[in-house]
């Protein structure tokens, strides 16, 4: 065995070993408080984005998809800082979300007319996005019991998890075409 110290840093901290975690703040809260449960979430999101990338056949979508798993990083630290920050220092952009609302008008516009609820399925890169769908919509929830609903003005966080949904089914019904 080798006694020469390493040059990496260790992943744990032991810090979390109680049940708690540090947040951006330096405060400690319990890894099942309603911000972590939205966090995780929203990581798995991403996750599950990264899984439906090694499936597709399409470089536009894949596209699409990379600026998405970039972009849910902002809505994990408008999540942490939605009370802290003013509003002219949000993450989450307006045109950010007006991409989102942008992508999903071009890609429905390509397709037939929706006359019946859609099985999920299909593609393997569909199936994925049908399940990326469903996180993101668990991800919305969590966000909304995180947040709280109905605050004076909409929370960038969740009109992003919103449109995001909306624009994973048209992506699934894109990839299926």
């Amino acid at each position: 065995m080798n006694n020469k110290s390493t040059a990496y840093s260790k992943i744990y901290t032991k810090g979390g070993d109680c049940g708690e975690t540090g947040v951006l703040n330096g405060k400690r809260v319990s890894k099942d408080s309603p911000i972590i449960e939205a966090l995780g979430e929203v990581d798995e999101l991403n996750a599950v984005l990264g899984m439906v990338r090694t499936a597709l056949h399409s470089k536009e979508v894949d596209s699409v998809l990379e600026r998405i798993q970039k972009e849910l990083f902002n809505v994990g630290l408008e999540l942490l800082t939605s009370e802290e920050v003013p509003e002219k220092r949000r993450v989450i952009s307006r045109e950010m979300i007006e991409n989102l609302e942008h992508e999903i008008d071009l890609t429905n516009s390509q397709l037939p007319q929706l006359c019946s609820f859609i099985v999920p399925g299909g593609s393997q890169s569909a199936a994925f996005l049908h399940l990326a769908r469903t996180v993101c919509r668990r991800a919305e929830r969590r966000a909304v019991a995180a947040v709280g609903p109905n605050s004076p003005q909409p929370q960038p966080a969740l009109v992003y998890l919103n449109r995001l949904s909306d624009l994973l089914f048209v992506l699934s019904r894109k990839v299926n075409q």
